[in-house]
């Protein structure tokens, strides 16, 4: 598939997936995923690379949160090197290739596998829903559509590594 018809099906996805009703929620998603305990990890890389402010705002976002655990596979020592201030860089784009500017909820993820582009600006996550089971770059969705007052969250059993795409 050319690179024009990925981007025309994603924007279809997008303009669908932003034509959704909000559910009503006080907490932003920082606030909610907090409240959870289990994304202490992903809480601690966002306030490390900066990006609770835009995690924080307006919206509408989609965010695809590993959960503690799903730090906790990464090879040893990658969350501590990432958390240093020197890779703050890498550590955003890991960080933003979760993340999604439309409210996307698990029933807006087509039965085809469809390209979304991410907050990450130069990649876009693989998203297909298979027997109601939402997965993302091979990762899947173990909880679906968690409502915040800015967007939505789905939890995901891994972290999401911008250019390691798994079927």
């Amino acid at each position: 598939m050319n690179v024009s018809k990925r981007f025309v099906i994603a924007a279809a996805f997008l303009a669908a997936a932003g034509s959704a009703p909000a559910l009503a929620q006080s907490r932003t998603i920082v606030e909610t995923a907090a409240s959870a305990g289990q994304f202490t990890t992903l809480i601690a890389a966002a306030q490390a690379a900066g990006l609770v402010p835009a995690l924080s705002g307006p919206g509408p976002l989609t965010v695809f949160a590993p959960t503690d655990r799903a730090f906790r596979r990464l090879p040893a020592g990658t969350v501590q090197t990432l958390l240093k201030p020197e890779n703050k860089a890498k550590l955003q784009a890991i960080l933003s290739y979760h993340v999604v500017a439309a409210r996307i909820e698990a029933a807006d993820v087509p039965h085809r596998a469809t390209l979304v582009p991410t907050l990450n600006g130069s990649n876009s996550v693989r998203a297909v829903r298979r027997n109601g089971i939402v997965h993302v770059d091979g990762a899947r969705v173990t909880r679906a559509d968690i409502a915040a007052s800015n967007g939505v969250i789905h939890v995901i059993d891994r972290v999401l590594i911008p250019g390691q795409r798994r079927r």
